[in-house]
């Protein structure tokens, strides 16, 4: 049997690890998209490490476009596969690809437009051009297509996929629907199981169940985006949420600008500023999600009850709506998003993407990082490259949309918010593993990060542990 790690090796985007078998059967787990490094991305997005059209399955931790993305991609170039997944993931990714879809034509046709502008000044100089048009990755037919070949599962139980493959879908706690993946597999003569983390959730976190432990296996793929720290305690992110939107909308009479994932995130914050609304603390400063795509993910979440806790099943017996509150507007249209960057009123803009590399969120940052009253609350893990990445790291300038603008407003980070594990949470999801794995691989994240994470989890006694390149193919 063989690994083939092709995504997420050494970096956190573009999820994507290639088992096959001896008899040449093969699956592949998660399918997404790379993500934060531009040029390198668009490349890296349009090539394979196999040949899609020979895989024979397709297995999905869970719907973030990391993860998904280029699933239209894969059958576009020949797959014709199952794709197997939980219930909820398979409804997200029929909203969460025709996004996709959407960004990748609108990308398309900007860079096509600069590069017939670069064509005429270089026409002008009499100078060769050499720059090439391209394509969307794939269009909303695409995704049609795909969602046609999707298979939905419920949790903690062995479903057989195919005569050498049994699979269980775990919760991972992570988003809604969102999953571990652990695969019994006939390998000639031997039984092998292969766990797969997805990405790891977080214990008592708001709307979703705790991450449920995976069953023994003999060779685990784990995640590790945040293995070199931990986050900041539960009991303080509501009041230093608090404190911040008191600071920035009344106070200062700013904006305060949230760049977060439609899916999870978005509907954590809502969650959060529901109560907060509920329990009378909430400034009345109006609230705005501005994502058609978080406007529809949460409307999923409400039709998918099954994967709430505990405690939001108890505060929906009093509170019928978690995601709604008086003073919350949910934002569809583009000029409804233009006024919000035109107004001068105090406001909270919740709106995406999460790492400020497409979507709206990049006309709030082009209209307002300039403005001293407001701020930024970054709310999860930003690629490095990418323009919350550079905020994050302390940038004074950036360019966005074809300008350089001075960082004026206020950049802060609340990494409680993550939706991902810190290395003790991690840890606490994978130790029960401890004396039955044969070899760990640790796949998404950042390289530097993974070498700390793989001392951590030595000590804990989870070796031997391996930390995979791109393209690199292991025998098991």
């Amino acid at each position: 049997m063989h690994i083939k790690f092709c995504g997420a090796a050494r970096n956190v985007t573009g999820s994507c690890h290639l088992i096959t078998l001896e008899n040449g059967y093969s699956i592949l787990l998660d399918c997404g998209l790379f993500q934060g490094n531009g040029r390198t991305d668009r490349i890296s997005n349009r090539t394979w490490h196999f040949n899609p059209a020979d895989v024979d399955c397709l297995v999905l931790s869970h719907a973030h476009i990391d993860h998904t993305g280029r699933v239209p991609s894969l059958v576009k170039a020949g797959f014709n596969g199952c794709i197997h997944a939980t219930h909820a993931t398979r409804s997200l990714c029929a909203i969460m690809l025709l996004d996709s879809a959407k960004i990748q034509e609108r990308d398309a046709e900007y860079y096509n437009r600069k590069i017939l502008e670069k064509r005429k000044k270089k026409k002008a100089k009499r100078k060769k051009p050499n720059l090439e048009l391209i394509e969307p990755l794939y269009g909303p037919e695409d995704v049609v297509e795909s969602m046609k070949l999707f298979v939905g599962y419920s949790y903690n139980r062995w479903h057989r996929i195919s005569e050498y493959v049994e699979v269980m879908f775990r919760d991972q706690g992570h988003i809604l629907g969102s999953a571990s993946v652990t695969l019994r597999i006939q390998d000639g003569p031997r039984n092998v199981t292969v766990g797969f983390t997805g990405d790891i959730g977080r214990p008592d976190r708001p709307i979703l169940r705790d991450p449920v432990k995976m069953p023994e296996m003999d060779y685990l793929l784990s995640e590790s985006t945040y293995g070199d720290k931990e986050h900041e305690s539960k009991p303080e992110q509501s009041a230093l949420f608090l404190d911040v939107m008191k600071k920035t909308c009344v106070e200062q009479r700013g904006k305060l600008i949230i760049p977060a994932f439609s899916i999870g995130r978005t509907q954590e914050i809502v969650y959060m500023m529901d109560k907060l609304a509920a329990e009378g603390l909430l400034p009345k400063i109006p609230v705005f999600v501005d994502s058609p795509l978080a406007v529809n993910a949460t409307e999923i979440y409400g039709a998918h009850p099954e994967c709430y806790d505990n405690a939001l099943h108890e505060y929906m017996l009093e509170d019928i709506d978690p995601f709604g509150f008086n003073s919350l507007h949910y934002v569809r249209t583009v000029e409804k998003s233009k006024e919000l960057n035109f107004s001068e009123e105090p406001m909270v803009i919740i709106s995406a993407s999460g790492m400020m590399n497409a979507g709206r969120i990049r006309h709030h940052l082009y209209h307002n990082i300039q403005d001293d009253k407001s701020t930024f609350l970054m709310v999860g893990y930003c690629s490095p490259d990418t323009a919350g990445g550079i905020l994050k790291a302390g940038a004074t300038q950036i360019k966005v949309m074809g300008d350089v603008l001075d960082v004026k407003a206020k950049i802060l980070s609340m990494d409680s918010f993550s939706a991902h594990g810190d290395r003790k949470e991690m840890l606490d999801t994978l130790k029960h593993l401890q004396g039955h794995l044969k070899k760990t691989f640790l796949v998404h994240g950042e390289y530097d990060t993974q070498q700390e994470f793989h001392e951590y989890l030595g000590t804990a006694g989870l070796g031997p542990i391996e930390i995979p390149f791109e393209g690199q193919e292991i025998t098991i």
